[in-house]
């Protein structure tokens, strides 16, 4: 019998690693493919678009916030993998019914770097996940080398519309936003406080004036026209619309994530310069 504990600290206990697999989260869905355990998993979310064929050779389950209970017992897992903010409390209490229930708790992309060493102890899979370890290091200490010397810039990430809202503090987006050098202008806001604040948008010029407003993706489907939208309301502030998978997932789309962030360091550099 081993015991493993996961990021918030819960000991599991198991003879042998995990062979039935269901995972409700998307990043780590893509992970746990990464590491080589495709055969393992048998049940995802809808939103678990990465790789793309799991969405017809694995089983649908329901949301990251609403799932079928039981479309998953009947899937007879030995694990299910949940994360503390994609997936509610309730919904987590519910599935320890079930069978255990391994919950993730990704800030810092240190955190990142645990929650790979973890699946390659709990699934037996070491060798792949120190693999992946070794290659996001290496990208992680490159990619600091690219930054070391470019400006920082005040920013405002949104992640939803009707109502306005961006990522605030403690959460994934904001520390790559850190990483990037771009301080977010609702990180330990003392007027507007949250993980994802609702914000006034009419009010966001007159009180921080950011240099960019990011739109991201997901999980609001930001596009062209709200950008417009944005740039009038805001007297023009630049507005650039970001995929929101390379913000906010973690795991293994971390590493290309480091080279899509050189892409739009080089694009808005062009750009100032042009202004």
């Amino acid at each position: 019998m081993k015991i493993f504990k996961d990021q918030l600290g819960v000991s599991h206990f198991f003879e042998t690693a995990p062979k039935r697999i269901v995972s409700l989260v998307p990043s780590q869905t893509e992970l746990l493919s990464d590491l080589g355990l495709e055969d393992r998993i048998v049940g995802i979310t809808k939103f678990c678009v990465h790789p793309y064929h799991f969405k017809s050779t694995k089983k649908i389950v329901g949301g990251t916030k609403q799932v079928h209970f039981d479309k998953i017992k009947e899937l007879f897992p030995d694990i299910i993998i949940c994360n503390k903010e994609e997936n509610t409390r309730e919904m987590v209490n519910e599935l320890r019914k079930i069978c255990p229930v391994w919950v993730t708790d990704i800030i810092t992309v240190e955190d990142n770097f645990k929650m790979i060493f973890d699946f390659g102890q709990l699934f037996n899979c070491r060798v792949e996940a120190q693999k992946w370890n070794d290659k996001l290091a290496f990208a992680l200490n490159d990619f600091k080398d690219f930054i070391k010397d470019k400006p920082f810039k005040k920013v405002a990430y949104f992640i939803w519309k009707d109502p306005y809202m961006v990522a605030g503090s403690d959460n994934f987006i904001n520390e790559l936003l850190k990483l990037n050098h771009f301080n977010n202008m609702y990180d330990k806001n003392p007027e507007i406080s949250g993980r994802y604040p609702e914000i006034d948008l009419r009010k966001i010029k007159s009180e921080e004036n950011p240099d960019i407003i990011f739109l991201s993706s997901e999980p609001f489907p930001f596009k062209e026209s709200d950008a417009l939208e944005i740039e009038q309301l805001t007297h023009h502030v630049k507005v650039i619309l970001v995929d929101g998978e390379m913000f906010s997932w973690y795991g293994s789309r971390l590493l290309k994530a480091f080279d899509y962030f050189k892409k739009i360091h080089q694009e808005l550099g062009f750009t100032f310069l042009q202004n």
